[in-house]
C-alpha cells in the first residue's frame, strides 16, 4: 500500500528541474507577492531579478526583504530588461489586461493573478492574444497544487473510489475585507470562492448547470457568504458553502467526495487556526485498492507557501516541454464562466446553464 501512496505523492511533486528555471520579475509588491510569491519562489530556487510597483517605497521594501537585485522605476524599464523571461503579476484584476498585453509585446511569458479578468470575454481575448503572439499565459490558481486537493484529484483520476457521485466542500473563515475589496459589489466569489470553484473544476470539469445564493450579515456592497450547487452529467452533484463571516474563531475547511467504490475526505488546514494549522489532512476509503477502512494519505506540504510554486512550475514546464498545463489561461476561461453563471443565479434566483 505504501507504494500506491508514493504514486500519489509523485503526482503532487512541486520541484522544478534546474533546466526549466528562467529569470522572473514581479509586477506588484503587495501582500500576496510579499507573503506568498516571493517566499515560494525562494523556496523553489528560482531566479527573481527584481520588482516594479506603482508604489516605489513598497517595491523597495520587497526588494530589501528578499534581497532582490533590482527595483524598476517603471513597467517599461522592467519589460526592457532582456534578462527577464517571465513576468509574475500580482495586481488587482482590473489592472491586469494592459500589463499582460505589454508583456506579450515585449516577448515575455506571463503568470497572471486570479481572477484573470472579471469577464470571460476579456479572458478569452487574452488567450487569443497569447496564441497570436506565441506567448504562454498561466493563471495563479494555486489551490489546485495544494497537496490535499492535488492528491484527491490524482486518486479520482486513478479510479480509487470508482465513479464520483457526490461531493461537498465547506469553508468557514473570517476575512476583514478592506481596501478596494470593500467597494466591490461582487466580492466573495470573485476574490475567494473562485479558489474552491477552480479546485472543484480540477476534479470534475465544468458543470452543466449551477445555482447560487449569497448574502452578508453586515451592511456590505458584496456577498460575504454563499451556498451553491453544481450539477454534472449522470449522478454527480456538488455542494459548496463558503463564509468569510466566522465570528467565533473556530475556522475550518472540509471536503468529502463519495464514489461508487469508496470515498475521500479531507481538511484544508490552511483555514485552521493555530495549533491546528499545517499540512492538509486526507483519508481515502477504497474498495478498489482495497483499504482496510480509512487510509491516511500523509500530506507534507502546505498551501502557503508551497502551493504557490505550482502555477509557476507549470508555466516553466510549458515553456520547456510545449505541454499546456492545467492552469493555463485557456482552461481558466471556464472557471470565469462558472463564476459569471453563479452571479447570474444570485441576481435572477434561477438555475443557470453552462453551454
Amino acid at each position: 500500500m505504501i507504494e500506491r501512496l508514493i504514486e500519489i505523492s509523485h503526482a503532487c511533486d512541486l520541484s522544478i528541474p534546474v533546466e526549466h528555471r528562467l529569470p522572473i520579475a514581479h509586477v506588484g509588491a503587495g501582500a500576496i507577492v510579499a507573503n506568498a510569491h516571493a517566499p515560494a519562489y525562494r523556496k523553489a530556487g528560482l531566479d527573481v531579478r527584481g520588482v516594479y510597483d506603482v508604489d516605489a517605497e513598497r517595491a523597495a521594501a520587497l526588494a530589501k526583504a528578499w534581497a532582490l537585485p533590482r527595483t524598476y522605476a517603471s513597467l517599461d524599464e522592467l519589460l526592457a530588461d532582456d534578462a527577464v523571461r517571465i513576468v509574475d503579476i500580482g495586481v488587482p484584476p482590473m489592472a491586469q489586461s494592459e500589463i499582460i498585453e505589454r508583456a506579450f509585446a515585449a516577448g515575455k511569458d506571463v503568470l497572471a493573478q486570479k481572477p484573470l479578468s472579471l469577464t470571460s470575454g476579456e479572458a478569452a481575448r487574452l488567450v487569443a492574444l497569447a496564441d497570436a503572439c506565441g506567448r504562454k499565459l498561466v493563471v495563479n490558481h494555486q489551490m489546485r497544487y495544494d497537496e490535499g486537493v492535488a492528491a484527491t484529484g490524482e486518486m479520482l483520476r486513478r479510479g480509487w473510489i470508482g465513479d464520483a457521485e457526490a461531493a461537498e466542500m465547506s469553508i468557514d473563515i473570517s476575512i476583514n475585507w478592506r481596501s478596494w475589496f470593500a467597494e466591490s459589489s461582487q466580492l466573495l466569489i470573485w476574490y475567494h470562492a473562485i479558489h474552491e470553484l477552480d479546485a472543484i473544476r480540477s476534479w470534475f470539469g465544468t458543470p452543466e448547470s449551477v445555482w447560487c445564493t449569497g448574502t452578508s450579515s453586515v451592511v456590505a456592497k458584496g456577498e460575504r457568504r454563499i451556498m451553491c450547487g453544481l450539477v454534472y452529467p449522470g449522478r454527480l452533484r456538488v455542494s459548496l458553502h463558503v463564509s468569510t463571516e466566522n465570528q467565533t474563531g473556530d475556522t475550518s475547511g472540509r471536503f468529502r467526495v463519495d464514489g461508487s467504490a469508496g470515498a475521500i475526505r479531507g481538511e484544508l488546514r490552511r483555514f485552521y487556526k493555530p495549533p491546528l494549522e499545517g499540512p492538509d489532512v486526507l483519508e481515502v476509503h477504497s474498495r478498489t485498492l482495497p483499504t482496510d477502512g480509512w487510509l491516511p494519505y500523509p500530506c507534507t506540504s502546505r498551501w502557503f507557501v508551497d502551493a504557490f510554486i505550482g502555477p509557476m512550475r507549470s508555466l516553466l514546464a510549458w515553456i520547456a516541454t510545449g505541454v499546456e498545463p492545467p492552469t493555463s489561461a485557456r482552461d481558466n476561461v471556464d472557471t470565469i464562466r462558472l463564476v459569471e453563471a453563479l452571479y447570474r443565479s444570485i441576481e435572477f434566483g434561477t438555475v443557470q446553464t453552462l453551454t
